[in-house]
């Protein structure tokens, strides 16, 4: 992925990220479990971890899988602090920021499998 394309995705999916993290979003569709939000947590912070890897494996730095899991942490743990002080409708919560890990640990998993596949092929 092209080292500008990688950087406009991760900006554009933080952005959404940060305004669905700090804005009311009592609409979002039941997926029928009492814990909906620790799922979307996960998913969203395995997509930030991917997107992260894919931009920081186009610039010259080493363990960027490190560093992309470390960054979306650090993001995670920022967006409850925000909502904590920020909002009235969202509320800072422990569970999110380890359904958040949980979700980064998924997405640097999947990575590293990727990129052990992608050499193979090579």
């Amino acid at each position: 992925m092209h080292k500008h394309l990688a950087l406009t995705l991760v900006v554009v999916y933080i952005t959404l990220l940060t305004v669905f993290s700090l804005v009311n979003i009592a609409d979002i569709p039941r997926l029928g479990s009492t814990f909906d939000d620790k799922i979307y947590h996960f998913i969203a912070y395995a997509i930030l971890t991917f997107l992260l890897y894919y931009y920081f494996i186009n610039i010259p730095i080493k363990r960027y899988i490190v560093l992309a899991a470390f960054t979306a942490i650090v993001y995670g743990i920022f967006m409850e602090f925000l909502q904590y002080l920020l909002t009235n409708t969202r509320t800072a919560d422990i569970y999110d920021v380890r359904a958040d890990v949980f979700g980064i640990i998924f997405g640097a998993i999947i990575c590293i499998v990727y990129k052990k596949v992608k050499v193979k092929i090579n």
